[in-house]
């Protein structure tokens, strides 16, 4: 998994203009809902600067955010202010918590920065096994095979903005459902512009896959779903999520 040690200074404004985080939010207390679980301990993992754990604990849940970035969770915590977050530097892949949780999140990518099953089989499991509660909820997303295929792609994407200016230049390994993605950003700091590079990898994991290792890991009810929806997801949807328990 990337470190997004340079990319932490600017990814929030970024990531802002294509995620509506709140709406994301109500998505997942939705999902709350539907389940009939109140949970009051949420761990948040692949938390970057906290887009999901601060609105989460914003509504009252005792979040908990995990993070591979040191960079990342900085920011996290200077945005949290007065809020009562434990944010915890680690790989997710080898999660160890005090205690357990009502829910699990993995949002907005993280899982697809994982590329070895046997590292998702590793998470899975510790989440199954050791830190969830009996009736927990594990919610996930990923971006899908087809908008790392046929969307992302092997294109290149060039951004102009007042401070930032960046192309994303992407290669499709269809093989190995491979998205190499390699970013180079010209930040305006004072009076110059900075110039720094980012290379990211994600996979593209079939839901059968992800299926069969949350199975072998414990979970016995997984339900997946479109984007922000509890609608079937499409041949052509580009983000789907996983409700496991």
């Amino acid at each position: 998994m990337n470190s997004y040690s340079d990319f932490a200074m600017i990814y929030d404004s970024l990531m802002h203009k294509d995620v509506n985080y709140e709406k994301w939010a109500d998505y997942i207390e939705n999902i709350f809902d539907m389940y009939d679980i109140n949970p009051k301990l949420v761990c948040d993992l692949a938390c970057g600067t906290g887009n999901i754990t601060i609105p989460m604990a914003r509504r009252g849940y005792d979040m908990t955010g995990v993070d591979i970035s040191e960079d990342m969770l900085n920011i996290a915590r200077s945005k949290a202010e007065a809020l009562d977050i434990l944010f915890l530097n680690q790989n997710i892949t080898n999660l160890d918590l005090y205690g357990t949780m009502g829910a699990f999140l993995c949002m907005i990518d993280g899982i697809n920065y994982i590329l070895p099953p046997k590292s998702l089989l590793q998470l899975f499991t510790r989440i199954k096994t050791c830190f969830i509660d009996r009736d927990g909820l594990f919610i996930f997303d990923i971006s899908t095979e087809y908008k790392l295929k046929n969307i992302i792609g092997s294109n290149t994407f060039v951004h102009c903005g007042k401070d930032i200016f960046y192309t994303w230049q992407n290669r499709y390994i269809e093989k190995k459902r491979l998205s190499d993605m390699f970013l180079t950003f010209f930040a305006k700091q004072k009076h110059l512009y900075t110039r720094f590079e980012e290379r990211h990898l994600q996979k593209a994991h079939s839901p059968k896959e992800l299926t069969a290792l949350l199975h072998k890991a414990g979970f016995s009810h997984i339900d997946i779903y479109d984007e922000l929806t509890f609608n079937k997801p499409r041949p052509d949807s580009s983000r789907i999520v996983f409700v496991c328990r």
